[in-house]
C-alpha cells in the first residue's frame, strides 16, 4: 500500500500531467474503471494500474487526479501501443484543432462509424485527460495517423461555399479535412483537397461545431457505403 506522496509511481503520474512529459516518456494516464478497462479489453498491457484502498491510500490517489471528482482507478499506458494502422476506409483529418474536447469527441465518432482520425501539429493531444474523457475509451480502438498520412482523396469541409455534402461523390476510401472553427483551413491545405463540401444548414445559422461537422460527414459516408 502506497502511503507517501513521494512514491515513484505517484510521481510518474504527476509528471504525466504535462504534455511535454507525455511526449518525452511516451506514456499517458487514463482515469476511471471504464477507461482502464477499455485499454485492457483492447489487449494493451498497462505500465501501471493504481487502485484506491488496494495499491494506494485514496487521498493520495485523489491528489494526482486531474478530474473534479477523482476516480478510484487509474492506469498508465504507452502511446506507441495505440493503433496506428489504417484498415478503415474513411476518416477525418484535423488541421490545428486545439480543443481537446473536440478531438476526443471525434475519436468517439470515428469509433462509432468505423473510421480513423488524423491529426496535424498544433492539434490537441489526444492523450490529454479531457480528450481521453471525450473519447469514452475509443482512443484504444481508433487508428490515429499523422495529418499527411491520411489517404486520398481529401474532401475539405468548409462552413460555406462548398458543394452540398449530399451531392459530393464519396469514394469508399476518403478523408474529410476540417480546420479549427474560427480559422478554418488555410489556402495551402485547401489546394491539396480534391473538392470542398459544405453541410447545408438552416437560414441564419452560422456554423457547426467541428466535432459535429466531422460526425455528420462520417455518418454520410457510412450511410452510403454501409
Amino acid at each position: 500500500m502506497i502511503t507517501s506522496a513521494a512514491n515513484p509511481r505517484l510521481k510518474l503520474v504527476r509528471r504525466l500531467r504535462s504534455a511535454s512529459q507525455r511526449r518525452r516518456l511516451g506514456l499517458f494516464v487514463v482515469e476511471g474503471e471504464d477507461l482502464v478497462q477499455a485499454g485492457l479489453d483492447s489487449g494493451l498491457e498497462p505500465v501501471d494500474v493504481l487502485t484506491a484502498d488496494v495499491d494506494v491510500e485514496p487521498s493520495l490517489l485523489a491528489g494526482v487526479s486531474e478530474l473534479a471528482h477523482p476516480a478510484r482507478v487509474l492506469g498508465v499506458f504507452r502511446q506507441d501501443d495505440l493503433r496506428r494502422a489504417v484498415p478503415r476506409p474513411a476518416g477525418v483529418a484535423l488541421w490545428h484543432v486545439a480543443d481537446p474536447g473536440n478531438v476526443g469527441t471525434l475519436i468517439r465518432s470515428a469509433d462509432a462509424f468505423g473510421s480513423f482520425l488524423a491529426l496535424s501539429s498544433g492539434c490537441a493531444d489526444p492523450t490529454s485527460w479531457k480528450a481521453l474523457r471525450g473519447s469514452a475509451g475509443a482512443i484504444f480502438r481508433v487508428p490515429l495517423l499523422d495529418f499527411d498520412d491520411a489517404p486520398m482523396p481529401w474532401i475539405a469541409l468548409v462552413a460555406e461555399g462548398g458543394q452540398p455534402l449530399q451531392s459530393v461523390e464519396l469514394a469508399d476510401q476518403v478523408t474529410f479535412v476540417l480546420g479549427a472553427e474560427r480559422a478554418g483551413l488555410p489556402a495551402d491545405v485547401l489546394e491539396r483537397c480534391d473538392v470542398a463540401a459544405s453541410i447545408p444548414m438552416a437560414d441564419g445559422a452560422e456554423s457547426l461545431n467541428v466535432a459535429v461537422a466531422g460526425a455528420i460527414a462520417l455518418y454520410e459516408h457510412r450511410r452510403r457505403h454501409g
